[in-house]
């Protein structure tokens, strides 16, 4: 179909259906004359935008978080600068929910959310993941000051209260588990974000409301990550 002609009676269905959901995102129809190449071109620009955004909280989703999440080990393996990868999971959540309902429950992921973003850089990746999970990528955060990161997230969180009501507000806290992709080393997502979680498990039965970082001093390589590094290298005898 020639993008300046008038759009079929299917076509602008599919138009009509497309321009709703981006209102019920709370986003703008594209500019232009519709039906026009600039016009379409928006318009899937922001579809693309809306399908890599969390609904409620605007954060990356869990789709886009894997995305970046397998482009960052890919470069910390290429580069082998030091890369950092949060797990953050609210505390006692559901008793927010249970005690309250589940539009406070909302009003406490979305005020979490924008939290977190204040206290990263731009470069950093925030996304949720879960229902009250969160992670957080940031490269370039060497050893020295990982710690100093999540604790400054986790301090940021307790002190933040959220209005679920007026005048009234709620305190909540979060948990944070970190792990650092091996430098140098072939290693997968799915092995990064283990350890990550390995970490928040340990802040949950310590307690909550803690940071449990793994050290990185000298790296733990797992037998998986190994096996990766073996098949990878080009030094293989494939004799």
């Amino acid at each position: 179909m020639n993008p300046a002609s008038p759009p079929s009676p299917a076509c602008a269905l599919h138009y009509e259906q497309a321009l709703q959901l981006l209102a019920q995102s709370g986003r703008e129809a594209p500019g232009g004359e519709p039906g026009s190449a600039a016009w379409l071109q928006g318009l899937i620009d922001a579809l693309v935008e809306l399908s890599s955004r969390d609904a409620l909280t605007g954060l990356a989703n869990r789709r886009a978080f894997e995305l970046a999440l397998a482009r960052e080990v890919d470069r910390v393996a290429r580069s082998g600068e030091p890369a950092l990868l949060l797990a953050l999971d609210l505390d006692h959540f559901k008793r927010v929910n249970d005690s309250w309902g589940h539009a406070a429950g909302d009003e406490v992921l979305e005020t979490v959310a924008a939290a977190l973003v204040e206290c990263v850089r731009p470069m950093d990746l925030v996304a949720r993941i879960g229902g009250e999970e969160f992670a957080i990528i940031l490269p370039n955060c060497g050893v020295a000051f990982g710690h100093t990161v999540a604790e400054r997230l986790r301090r940021r969180i307790e002190t933040t209260p959220v209005a679920i009501a007026p005048r009234q507000t709620l305190g909540v806290t979060i948990s944070i588990g970190g792990a650092f992709a091996p430098q140098w080393v072939r290693s997968t997502p799915e092995l990064w974000l283990e350890r990550a979680d390995q970490q928040l498990y340990r802040a949950k039965t310590l307690g909550r409301n803690l940071v449990q970082i793994e050290p990185a001093a000298a790296p733990i390589v797992s037998a998986d990550e190994k096996q990766l590094l073996f098949e990878s290298s080009q030094f293989l005898d494939h004799e």
